[in-house]
Parts: C-alpha cells; structure tokens; sequence
C-alpha cells in the first residue's frame, strides 16, 4: 500500500473477525527500537477514557479487543505484533490508531525499513505498507482501522510527530499526569523546533512557553497553539482515496495556559490497575527438614512412559489456559483466536475415514454466539511431530470448519523452515492454520505473567507457578529443545580431523539446531529477567532463510565456529557467543562504546571499578579506531593497573571496549550436564548475571535540536 491509500479488508480475506498488526524497523548497529501503541477512537477522534490506551503498561484491554504480543522473532529480525479481535471491539468505537514511538530522543530516521503489515486470523499476510521520510519524527502513526458501514477498513497513514508519545497520546484526548514528567515528553519537547504561533522551550530551564505574536484584532500578546488542519492526526480519518503526502513533523496541540497559572509537566500516561505476581523471595517453608516435599497440584512422579508423560502435559497444559484467561489468551491471541469464554478438552474422538482419530486436545473460544476451534497435537521428551498424523489433523479442521492446527513439542520452529511438510488442498475454501508451540516458549510465557507482567488474582498466580514446576520437573518431558541432532558428533568430527567438506548437507542441519538453541535461550533468559530477549540477524534484509543458513554452514565448514548475537533490552550492547568446535571452547563477549566525554584514564578506571564483582577471568580488551586490536589483558591483571588499557603513548582513538568470558564447550549432542546444549545456556546466563547487569545502562544520544530563529 501507498500513503493515504485504503482498502476493505473483506475484499482481501474472509477471515477478518481478528486480524494481527505487525509493526517492524530494522536497526543499523542492532540496538534501536521502539514501543507500538493503540488507541481506540470515538466519532469525535478522541479517546473515551484513558483506558483506551494501549502501550507496554496496559497492554491488553478487557474485552480481549485488543493484546500487544510482544516481539515475535522473523526472517528480518524481528517486529512487534498487535492482536485485534474485531468482533468485541465496542459499538462506539469509530476507529483504531496503531502508532509506536522513540524514547530519549531518539528519532525514527536512526532505523531502516520501516514497516507495517495485516495479517487475517489464518496468519496470511494480506498487505505491507513501507513508511519513507522518516528523519525528523520520535512518533509515527502506522495505519487505522475504522468502521464504514459495519465494515472494518484499513488505511495507511504514515503520519509523523516531533512530540513522542506524550504529544500523540494527548492529542487524542489521553489525560496525562501531573506528578511524573516522561523521558519521551522531555525529549520530544527539546527537540522541537519552535514556529510562529508554537511553544517552545526556554534554553536553560526547560520550562514549555507560548510564542507570543500580536493579535490581529487587537494588537494586544495573545497564546496561539497549532491549528488542527484535515491532513493532521486530530482531524479525523482522511478523505477515501487521499493522495500520498511527504511525511512531517506534527507537535502536539497545547491549550492555551490561563494568566498567571504555572505550565504542568507533561508525564507518563496512568497505567493500568497493579496486577497479581510472585512474591520476590519466597515464604519460609514450615517443612521439619529439607526431605519433605511439597505437595503439588500437578504431579509427575507416576510418569513412567512417554504416553502417560504426553496425556498429563496436555491436560496440564489445557487446563490451566481455560482457568487463566491471561495465559489462555495469551498463547492463542497469535494464533487469531478471538477473545471470550475458552473451554478446553482432551482426548476427543473425531470421525476420519475408516477409523475415528483422537487429538490431544482441542481448545474452543465462544464469541458472539460463534466458535473458534483448534486441535491440539502435543509431544513431549525427544518425540517427533509425525506428518501424516498431523496431515490428518488438517485435514479434519478443513472438513469440519474448525480454525486452527496447533502442535506442541521440544522443537522449535524456524522461519521458512516447518517442522512437518503438509499438503493444503487450496480447493477448500475453509483454510486452516498450521501453527506450532514449543514447551519453551509455553514455560516463558507463563514467567511473564506471573513473574514480571501480573494476572488478575492470587489464584491465577498460583495455577500458573503449578503448571511452570511440573514444565521444569525432569520427569515432565517439557524441557524445550535439548537435542543437537544425528549431525552433530560427524560434523564435530569432521571440523577436528578437517575432513569436513563444503557443502555437506549435515553442516546446515547443525547450523538450523544451532539457531533453534539460541531462540530457545533467548526464551529463557528473557522470562527471568522480564525483558526483550531477541537474536539478531545481521543478514541483508529480504534475504531467503534457507540461503542465509546455507551461507552459515558454509562458514562452519570454513572457520569451524557457530556464532550467534542477542539483544537484550536496557544493555549497552549486543551480546555475541562463538562456540569454537575447533578448540572447544565457547565465548561470550560484548562490546560496550567509549563515553562521549572525559578522559580515556578516567574511562578505564570506571570500568574496572563497575566489574568489581566480575569474574576474575574475564578479558577486557580496548577497542581503537583503525586498529584490529588493541590493549587487552585479565580483569585480575588490570584491577591494580586501569591504565595498561590505554594504547601506548596515545596513538589512536578510543571507541570502546570488549568484554568476554571463555569456557570449555560440552561435547555431547543432548541436554546433560556434560552436554553443549547446557554449556551454552549456562554461559549465557553466567555472562549476564556476572557481567552485564553489573554495567550501566545506555545513555541514548540525543539529537541535538537546531537553533530556534526568533520571530516577530
């Protein structure tokens, strides 16, 4: 789609009840980002109350209309997913604004590729819309959703704002709080560049001010703000079939401020009613002694085979999505369910031929008097998804109207790489979506909400830490990805006795495994820490996986080593892991950037004084520009000497420096203690905890604003 353009979305799709929003950039250095954001609209373009405001404090409403999924992992990296159940969204809503916004100053210009795509509730794309001119804007509206008719339409926007998400959110009609002034509303307000009849901001003080011009009328000073125009956000939905328009900067409206009333500060938006966790430490146990064990809702010590193991995970599993709305919604949002009254079941018979079949399980949503059905295939301990067990499936959803196919196993699923190969017969007109779940990405799910998001009470608390001890119980078989593949012993073989060819097939399935583990790990740290864990991928954009993960392998043949990045929100860097299968050993490093001011003594003294509780063992190495290497020595070597960081009598600059940690690297294929799956978990985790959360937060870097040219 082009700007301005719009389109019915039952002319692309009958399947239109729910739709998923996805929101994505990409970022040069790997490190910029940025927050999506909803608001729901009445006739008169502004928001009903300020619960119609959707960010990442309030990111689901409670009519299920609307869910921010987070991040979700792509062949582009990754982008930010919107799930909108369009069905519950309220009669007096006229329309929808997806937008996202920069913090600390930061600008969309910084990021690449921006973009928005509309999938129908199957999980085909039915458009992309690209955003240009983007420089100058912290905030851009995306696109809408609006009602013509009792028909749902999309329209591409792309209108930009120099004001942040503070200025968007007010120019809506969201009140915003007097007691907390934001980051984004500071930034946004000093990077602003004033105009004739705007506010702009006094150099030293920071105070917002009105421009004040002579009134025509009466040549008296008089507070002007900017007039709402109709190519402007606030004026409504835009003429069908409006022509494209450059992308602009729009300050948020101020109303004029009374005589003598000081100016507020512009704060962060309320956010929603504080939800139920986990306490940070656990309650003193009452047992007599450390043998006695708790008693447990979900229990697994009658486990003695993979049936029993994958009958009690999938009532387990189904159970608690039923009585937990959060979580219920939660895994099937993605999957195009819509919001309302969820019922679970297992082991339902369905006719299939000669012989009925028997899914796991099957879920059903009830909105609106309709039905959403999936069936559920699960697998636990290192068991294969079967195709034609799971073509059967499909072909049972085709014929009975029902949605969606789930899967659930150890595996994880890649981009442009399925798990099982099923053939869709595109006579149907009734489409069913494959979609698959691992055991991993189910037990970060449920960290999220009751370690870091919240859920509606205790109980639901406490059904969801149930369910997440039976998943990490060794018994349970749900422990994620934990095998490296048949590939794996030849091709270390191979690498050691350099018998390993270019182009042997079994390299690319260890670089796929290789991928799998590092999503995987990405899973679990980021449920512990409650932030955005995501690899990246520094390969060109639009690249096809498949020639991507060829060209990995290729380099393993070459060099012998499998290397992976991840960014972890709120770190000032991009955090690397190379497993070396040549020498054994595996490093995770991560380089930090140079201060912009001081001394580069003052510098290294900073940062040895920050890694005081690091391992001893850990490599700091000084980054200079123009050089391939520079100072480097042990953190235990440099605590008594910082300045052997510098390079000898001053030659070259400082750019920053590196951090790494080196041990040895498991050999074995599986999970085991021994084993390479858990040696790269374990020095992820240990880098982290010992390392980067001991390192400041980045600082963002401002742009500086231009100088504002007096008027009048």
């Amino acid at each position: 789609m082009i700007k301005g353009s719009n389109v019915a979305l039952a002319a692309l799709s009958e399947d239109v009840g729910s739709v998923i929003v996805g929101l994505g950039w990409g970022s040069p250095t790997g490190e910029g980002d940025a927050d999506v954001s909803v608001l729901l609209l009445d006739a008169d373009g502004k928001v009903r109350s300020d619960t119609d405001f959707y960010f990442y404090n309030n990111p689901v409403a409670a009519d299920g209309s609307v869910q921010l999924l987070g991040k979700t992992p792509t062949e582009d990296g990754s982008e930010d997913r919107i799930s909108f159940d369009l069905t519950a969204v309220p009669a007096d809503v006229d329309r929808i604004v997806v937008a996202a916004s920069r913090y600390g100053g930061a600008r969309f210009g910084e990021l690449e590729d921006v973009r928005l795509s509309l999938a129908d509730g199957t999980g085909e794309e039915l458009l992309r819309f690209t955003i240009d001119d983007v420089d100058s804007v912290s905030a851009i509206i995306f696109g809408e959703l609006y009602r013509r008719a009792e028909e749902w339409k999309f329209r591409a926007v792309g209108q930009g704002y120099a004001s942040g998400l503070a200025g968007l959110a007010t120019d809506f009609g969201v009140d915003i709080e007097d007691d907390a002034a934001t980051v984004e509303a500071e930034a946004g307000q000093a990077d602003l560049e004033p105009e004739a009849g705007q506010a702009a901001l006094e150099p030293e003080s920071g105070t917002a001010v009105a421009e004040e011009q002579p009134s025509a009328a009466t040549g008296d000073p008089a507070h002007l703000t900017a007039p709402a125009t109709a190519s402007g956000p606030a004026a409504g939905p835009a003429a069908e079939g409006t022509s494209p328009e450059p992308l602009t900067a729009v300050p948020s409206p101020r109303r004029p401020a009374e005589d003598g009333e000081p100016q507020k500060r512009a704060a962060r938006p309320r956010t929603a009613k504080k939800k139920v966790t986990l306490p940070k430490v656990a309650r003193k146990s009452l047992a007599e002694n450390e043998s006695w064990r708790e008693a447990r809702l979900f229990p697994v010590s009658a486990l003695k085979s993979d049936r029993d193991r994958e009958t009690r995970a999938t009532s387990v599993l189904l159970s608690v999505m039923a009585q937990v709305p959060e979580f219920g919604r939660r895994l099937t949002a993605a999957f195009g369910a819509p919001a309302g009254r969820m019922e679970t079941f297992t082991e339902v018979s369905l006719p299939h031929g000669d012989s009925p079949r028997r899914p796991d399980g099957v879920i059903r949503v009830e909105r609106a008097g309709k039905l959403w059905t999936a069936l559920v295939e699960t697998k636990t301990n290192g068991n294969a998804l079967r195709t034609e067990q799971v073509q059967a499936y499909m072909d049972i959803a085709a014929r009975r109207g029902y949605e969606a196919v789930i899967t659930l196993s150890n595996d994880v699923a890649l981009e442009g790489s399925p798990l099982v190969d099923v053939k869709i017969d595109k006579r149907r007109k009734h489409k069913v979506a494959l979609r698959h779940l691992s055991w991993a990405e189910v037990a970060h799910q449920a960290q999220m909400l009751i370690r870091h998001e919240g859920v509606g009470n205790a109980a639901h608390a406490w059904l969801l830490q149930e369910l997440l001890h039976y998943l990490q119980h060794e018994n349970s078989g749900c422990h994620g990805f934990q095998n490296m593949g048949p590939a794996w012993v030849p091709v270390r073989n191979g690498i050691d006795d350099e018998t390993l060819c270019q182009g042997d097939p079994r390299a690319l399935e260890v670089v796929q495994s290789w991928e799998r583990l590092i999503r995987q790990v990405c899973l679990g740290l980021g449920g512990e820490l409650g932030q955005k864990v995501l690899p990246v991928q520094r390969a060109k954009r639009g690249t096809d996986p498949g020639a991507r993960r060829s060209l990995l392998a290729e380099q393993l043949c070459a060099d012998g080593r499998l290397e992976a990045e991840l960014r972890i929100e709120g770190t000032p860097g991009v955090l690397a892991v190379t497993a070396d299968l040549r020498t054994g050993r595996l490093r995770t490093s991560l380089a930090i950037p140079a201060p912009e001011q001081g001394y580069p003594l003052s510098w290294a003294k900073r940062l040895i004084r920050t890694l005081a509780e690091a391992p001893a063992d850990l490599h700091i190495e000084t980054l200079v520009e123009g050089e391939t290497s520079g100072p480097r020595g042990t953190l235990e070597r440099l605590r008594p000497e910082p300045a052997d960081l510098l390079p000898k009598d001053g030659a070259g600059r400082i750019t920053g420096f590196r951090l790494s940690l080196l041990k040895g690297m498991g050999s074995s294929r599986g999970n085991a203690e021994t084993g390479f799956i858990r040696s790269v978990d374990d020095a992820v985790h240990r880098f982290y905890t010992t390392v980067v959360a001991h390192l400041d937060r980045p600082t963002p870097r401002r742009t500086p604003s231009r100088e504002a040219t007096p008027t009048g």
